[in-house]
């Protein structure tokens, strides 16, 4: 499995890592901008990521609009349902308008809340037919 991890804060990078490196090969962004262009990268290389774990407040461009950045070039590529990449948004807050956004607006696969533990994130990448 090839992920892609997008979390401007070290220490959740460096767990997030942690947690997902034995499943495969995972890649590190620092923000929104930088989660697009690995996400256009691995695309061009035909390579492309299995799953995103984004977060959602980042600087210079923040998950929700990464996210549908993401979707944008997915479908300018005629990619949609189960050919898009699985993500999985992470957060601090718990809060409805994020999670609404998340979904709605952006397209998410799931959401979960920080802190982020090692069961609760291979449930979720399980129930996404990724494990």
């Amino acid at each position: 499995m090839k992920t892609l991890i997008v979390e401007d804060d070290f220490i959740s990078r460096k767990i997030m890592k942690e947690l997902l490196a034995s499943l495969g090969e995972c890649d590190i962004a620092t923000d929104g901008e930088e989660a697009v262009q690995a996400f256009r990268l691995a695309l061009d290389e035909h390579r492309p990521y299995d799953l995103v774990c984004m977060d959602i407040m980042m600087p210079n461009m923040d998950g929700h609009e990464a996210l549908e950045q993401i979707r944008e070039i997915e479908r300018g590529l005629g990619l949609n349902g189960a050919q898009e990449v699985k993500v999985i948004m992470t957060t601090a807050l718990d809060d409805p308008k994020n999670v609404v956004e998340a979904f709605y607006r952006g397209g998410a696969t799931s959401y979960l809340v920080k802190p982020i533990t090692k069961q609760r994130l291979m449930k979720e990448i399980r129930s996404h037919g990724l494990l």
